[in-house]
């Protein structure tokens, strides 16, 4: 509770609190706990809610974001209230197997505390989930005060001291559902993406095309998934594959030579930092049209994007950051690997996305663009 105040003081969203991205810094008894994954966190706007795209954990989801209706930090909190849950009786406080009746129990709220399980909770721990789990987003309880309640902070008077074996039981069955799920997911995931990364990378109009169809089959706009799994809504997943290409196809017109479609994805006004400019700002093309004037064209180096993370700002706006691996033989005829971590900016102008920055450090790639 304490890191999500950290976050929330700040104007992050984690937007996927769940209780493995909750870890311990080491095996012993009071070893500190750490917060993990924000690839899906956001830097909230003046603080004010906003409808900043469906994405979370199916079983973790709050009723508004299941509304698509603005949203802000009280997201989190749902969340919170179900990790609680889980962690007192090693089950979680909405579940069905059809993920349309799982979303609709969580809209309306409904969730119990069953005999026998809850018999030995104390009051104010189930008054702490009930303020966390509040439906009404401008009643739920912050973080701030949930580590005021009286559970939190007055544990030693009001938190009750049984060993709760039934619960350390039923955790592990959790986990190891949660497991299997998991593997079953991820192995469905990879044929998935395998398949569909094929078709997408025909045409950028067969990705919007396929993410519309997609998005049509349901008046929410929600996608399918399994519960456990993290999830984003289909425009978002296709913007992100979209700037993914896009980069794609600059690397490879750097490796052809083609200074055409380089141009044609790049602005005229593109500004660069790179270690051959000695860390210069650039401005313009002229600097980038000597490589392709001078480098040997259709060079037989080999280049590989590593964990590109796209991170849109709006609608219009959109960054990447990856690492990039250049393989190639060099003259003594030994093959040599090098690594540079790279960023790009990319602004949509008249319904075109263009390359407007760009950032590397590292190893210089070859050619070096």
């Amino acid at each position: 509770m304490e890191s999500v105040e950290h976050c929330h003081k700040t104007s992050v969203i984690h937007r996927d609190l769940k209780p493995e991205n909750l870890l311990l810094a080491s095996k012993a008894k009071g070893a500190a706990v750490k917060l993990a994954d924000f690839g899906l966190a956001i830097e909230a706007e003046n603080d004010k809610p906003s409808w900043y795209g469906f994405a979370g954990t199916p079983g973790y989801l709050s009723p508004e974001v299941l509304r698509k209706e603005a949203y802000g930090k009280p997201v989190d909190m749902w969340a919170c209230g179900v990790i609680l849950y889980i962690l007192l009786v090693g089950y979680p406080p909405f579940w069905d197997e059809d993920q349309q009746k799982l979303y609709n129990i969580i809209k309306h709220g409904k969730y119990d505390y069953p005999s026998p399980e809850w018999d030995t909770v104390t009051h104010e721990a189930k008054d702490l989930i009930n303020r966390m789990l509040t439906i009404d987003p401008n009643r739920r309880i912050t973080a701030s005060e949930a580590l005021k309640h009286a559970w939190i902070a007055n544990r030693e008077r009001v938190a009750s001291s049984v060993h709760r074996q039934q619960t350390v039981d039923s955790l592990k069955k959790f986990n190891a559902r949660r497991k299997l799920k998991g593997a079953i997911l991820t192995t469905m995931l990879v044929s998935k993406n395998f398949s569909t990364f094929r078709e997408k990378s025909q045409s950028q109009g067969a990705v919007q095309a396929k993410a519309a169809g997609r998005s049509s089959k349901k008046d929410d706009g929600i996608k399918e998934s399994s519960d456990g799994s993290t999830i984003e809504d289909d425009d978002v997943r296709a913007r992100k594959q979209e700037i993914i290409k896009l980069t794609e196809q600059i690397i490879e017109a750097i490796q052809k030579g083609d200074y055409e479609t380089y141009t044609q994805i790049c602005d005229p006004h593109l500004t660069c930092f790179e270690p051959e400019a000695f860390g210069n700002l650039i401005h313009g093309m002229d600097f980038h049209k000597f490589y392709f004037d001078n480098a040997n064209k259709g060079n037989k180096a080999r280049n590989t994007i590593v964990n590109p993370y796209v991170h849109l700002i709006g609608e219009d706006t959109a960054v990447i950051a990856y690492v990039r691996l250049t393989q190639f033989i060099n003259s003594s005829g030994l093959p040599v690997t090098q690594q540079s971590e790279e960023t790009r900016v990319y602004q949509r102008k008249e319904s075109k996305w263009q390359h407007i920055h760009f950032h590397r450090s590292g190893s210089p790639s070859m050619p070096a663009k």
